[in-house]
Formats: structure tokens, sequence, C-alpha cells
């Protein structure tokens, strides 16, 4: 099976070939022939799967023969970076078909994104803030649209943008095609599919589990050691990129700091960054300039980088869908990945959530030659101190409690 058999328009087919598309993943064998049908769909997938192509390239294909000019289809994502690629992938693969993608989204200035939509665009990919910012003072019209895609339901239900879905809907007037796509479904994106999706098809390939290609390990250590461990694993393990997750801005910014001192090249995502700070770590990351970035879950889904060999887990995650969300950052695309998780006695209600969701005990490892038994400093340093916990409630009670009263991340 090749995308010659989808039979997309001539000029989007180009894009394709020049971007070295040849076979196409299951999400989007699947996808494809479903959404040219006009159907609405539920794709549930992995991370690294392609599924942006999935719903881009049919979406190109519907816009072709539609009005110029006028904004046809609608892309809501959760963060920046995921909107950005987003409309580049857009832009690349619709490169011949003078087909025209705008992202939108806070931290930029409304006169920039004005001018732009002035110019006229047929796509819009958009956070959910700032797309409702246009909406209400008429600079941005869904007067003609004809296809909504929300991308990442569950992460937006985690950032708390539900309600401006909600809003956002309430501006569409007339019918349209409807594709939702998410890694998992709990319930209040179940209800949201109810609501605005007719008769749906779904589309799931495989489980909600990190991509096989990924392998793991846990590196059992005390807080007060864990940057030098890691500055150790980062000494001794052969990398290409790594990318590091943290729990906190702070600890990412102040992290990277002390993997700078080593000499290693190493830049830091997180939201007390500017939107032009960081697309420059973005852009160093990707074209290979930094080859650490120390990130908080801020990456966990905005990062589409191909090259990742290494994920580390500085800090563990709260829930095993953000685990899966962090590790599929790495092994995509069929192509091998590692994630390391440096872990404490605190940690080891998700260590036994996780191992229970991947059926399979996880390697401990401990480096020969690190002294594991030295003391914490009477000065320690913030990024190496405990975190502090919730007194009296397990890992998995503070996952609950964290998944029934999400909280919206900064204004996207």
């Amino acid at each position: 099976m090749s995308f010659e058999n989808f039979h997309l328009d001539p000029s989007i087919m180009e894009g394709v070939r020049e971007l070295g598309y040849v076979t196409p993943t299951p999400i989007q064998l699947e996808a494809i022939p479903t959404v040219m049908q006009g159907r609405d769909l539920i794709g549930l997938a992995q991370t690294g799967t392609g599924k942006t192509a999935a719903f881009v390239l049919p979406l190109l294909h519907r816009l072709m023969h539609s009005p110029r000019g006028r904004v046809g289809a609608l892309v809501i994502s959760p963060t920046r970076e995921l909107a950005e690629q987003t409309a580049e992938a857009a832009t690349e693969l619709g490169r011949h078909t003078g087909l025209r993608a705008v992202s939108i989204y806070g931290g930029v200035s409304m006169d920039l994104q004005n001018r732009k939509l002035r110019g006229g665009a047929e796509i819009i990919v958009a956070c959910p803030g700032r797309l409702l910012d246009h909406l209400w003072k008429g600079t941005i019209t869904l007067s003609n649209l004809q296809v909504l895609v929300i991308d990442e339901a569950d992460r937006m239900f985690d950032m708390g943008f539900l309600p401006d879905i909600h809003n956002i809907l309430k501006c569409i007037m007339n019918p349209r095609q409807t594709l939702l796509f998410s890694a998992t479904m709990p319930p209040d994106i179940r209800k949201l599919v109810r609501e605005v999706l007719h008769n749906p098809v779904t589309v799931q390939i495989g489980q909600t589990l990190p991509a096989e290609t990924v392998s793991h390990a846990l590196y059992p250590v005390s807080q007060h050691l864990k940057t030098s461990l890691l500055k150790e694993l980062l000494r001794k393990t052969d990398t290409e990129s790594v990318l590091v997750f943290t729990r906190t801005k702070h600890r990412a910014q102040r992290l990277a700091e002390q993997l700078k001192t080593t000499g290693c090249r190493t830049t830091s995502l997180h939201g007390d960054l500017s939107q032009n700070q960081r697309q420059i770590a973005i852009e160093g990351f990707r074209n290979g300039y930094y080859k650490i970035l120390v990130a908080t879950d801020i990456a966990a889904r905005g990062i589409d980088i191909e090259d990742i060999s290494h994920v580390i887990n500085y800090d563990m995650p709260e829930s095993t869908d953000n685990y899966i969300h962090r590790i599929g950052r790495t092994g995509r695309v069929n192509k091998n990945g590692t994630a390391f998780s440096l872990v404490t006695s605190e940690d080891n209600d998700q260590i036994r959530a996780l191992e229970k969701l991947l059926n399979t005990p996880i390697k401990r490892i401990t480096l020969d030659d690190f002294d594991y038994t030295r003391v914490p400093s009477p000065k320690a340093h913030p990024a190496q101190q405990p975190q502090r916990r919730t007194s009296g409630m397990t890992g998995r009670r503070r996952l609950q409690r964290t998944q029934r009263k999400p909280q919206r991340i900064g204004a996207e």
C-alpha cells in the first residue's frame, strides 16, 4: 500500500513525494480513506505514529475545490508548539496547492496575527484561548468552515481547555465534518464525543502503551544525587539527542544551567519562556545545535522530532498517561529509543502502576562506580532538593485527584 492508493489531488502528491513519504503508517492507512469520505472520526493511536498527516492530507484534498481566502478547516491544538508544527506540516504537504495555513496562539502580538489573517488563510491551527480572542473580535470568522479537528483531546482536558472548546463550538453554526484525535479516552472526552460528533467511525491503532521500539530502565537514587547521577549517565551513554523531563519550570531552568557547566550543549523549555525563546530552543534542538533539552511536560506532546535517542525522566510523571506521552518523543516512526527514569522510594506507586500497564517488570540499574552513599550538602541546590509531597496521599490517589480537577496551565 502506498500514498498513491489514496487518490489524493496531484498537487498534494507532489508535496508527499518531496517529503519522502512512501508507505502510510497504520493510523494513516485507516483514517485517510474514512476522512476523505466525509465521515466524522475518532482517531486513537500511540504518539509518534503519523497522526498529523492522517488528517492534514484529506483536509488539503477537500479544500482544493473550495473558495480561497476563507477559513475552511480549523485545527484546535493544546500547545503553541503543536500548533506551529501542525501548521508547518500543512504548509509543507500543501506547498503546491496554493492553500495557506496560519497558526494562532497566545504570547505573541495580536496585530501580527491579524496581518497574517488579512492575507487570507484556508486553514487555521489555533490554541483555544487566543482563537476565542479572534472570534470575539471578529478577526476570524468560521461561517465557511467545513472541517473541525480537535487534536490531542485528552491533553485539552488535562490543561482545562474543555470550557473553551465548548465556547468555540458555539461559534460554529454550519454543519461540518469533525475529527477528534486523542491518545486516551477519559470520561470527559467520551462526553465531548457524544456532543459534537455525528455517527463517528473509530480508528484505534494498538493499545495506549509506549511504542514497542522503546526500551525502559529505572535508576534508583536518592533525590539529592539525581543531578550527579544524570551527569554520569550522560557521560557514559552513547546518545544522539536527549530530552530530559522535570516537573517544575524552575527545576528545568536550573538543571539545564548545571548541565551546561559540564560542556553539554543544553537548553531548556518551560512555560516561563517567551514564544520566541521557546522557538529558539526547539529549533536549536531540532537542528542538532543543542544535544540536550531539559523541559517540563509542555514538551510531552508539543515536540515532533524524529531523532531523539533518549528520554530521561529526572522526575517521574504524575500518571502513566503522562509517562506514555513523554516517552512517545523517542522511538518514533519505527526507530529505536531509550527511556531512563531516575526514581526514589517516593515513586514506588507510580512504578507499580507503570509496570502493571506494561505487564512486565522494568529493569533496575545501578552504576558500579557511582557513589550512592554521599549525604546531602547542607546547602543542597534547589534542583536536587526533594519534592514536596501531599501528606498521606498515595501516587495513585494523587493521580485520581489531578484527573478529577484539571487546571488550565497558562494562557495558550
